[in-house]
């Protein structure tokens, strides 16, 4: 009985690009839910994750070439996927609840790690796959021990064009913290602006996910959510 499950496992995937060979951009979440993020803060999140689910769904090219996961950074040292890898046209917004400590070394960790076992299927089935996106989105800064050792190996992965980092503050975050994650400089949300956030996001894989390989790598209209 459990081979049998084994092989049903290792078949789905291969079902799910045999159905839809484009090539894919990957793109992860890191989210920090703590227990700042209680209340209106967690809410609005759940709104921008909700609006950015039906935006990409209804972007007919978006929907079967971007691919998303979810990290939630919570706990005092957890790091878990609240939503695994999956077409934006098969995506469904978690809703994420808010409580304990930042470990968002932990989470960023668990993005790179994911990131690569992501490439190395895509690879295996053929497909292929635009540089993968991370973004880590925070109202405080890293709590975990060892964070700084997880940043360096960030930065190094963005160095080598592994992946793509930005890091974008909300209200109350320590943005030369995150800094440290990606070498490019962090933006601050405006208010709790996740929802224009979240639809800037969705245009951005779309118009990425149908670029030509040496196009800019996002939308630099940024003002309905950046703080200036």
């Amino acid at each position: 009985m459990e081979n049998n499950k084994n092989v049903q496992d290792d078949i789905i995937p291969y079902v799910e690009f045999a159905d839809n060979a484009n090539e894919r951009t990957p793109c992860v979440l890191v989210l920090d839910c703590s227990g700042s993020m209680r209340g209106e803060p967690i809410k609005q999140l759940n709104a921008g994750l909700s609006a950015l689910e039906q935006e990409l769904k209804a972007d007919i090219d978006a929907s079967s070439r971007v691919q998303l996961l979810i990290i939630k950074a919570c706990g005092k040292d957890e790091a878990v996927v609240s939503s695994d890898w999956v077409d934006a046209m098969n995506f469904t917004a978690p809703t994420m609840e808010a409580g304990g400590l930042t470990p968002l070394g932990k989470a960023m960790e668990l993005a790179l790690q994911k990131i690569e076992e992501q490439k190395c299927l895509y690879d295996s089935c053929g497909v292929t796959f635009k540089r993968p996106w991370i973004f880590l989105i925070s109202d405080g800064e890293p709590t975990d021990y060892g964070w700084e050792q997880a940043a360096e190996k960030c930065r190094y992965a963005q160095q080598n064009k592994k992946v793509i980092i930005h890091a974008v503050g909300t209200q109350g975050a320590n943005l030369e913290k995150l800094a440290k994650f990606s070498l490019m400089s962090p933006k601050r949300l405006t208010g709790l602006k996740f929802t224009e956030f979240f639809l800037w996001l969705s245009r951005s894989v779309s118009c990425i996910s149908k670029a030509a390989p040496n196009a800019n790598d996002l939308l630099e209209d940024i003002d309905a959510w950046n703080e200036k």
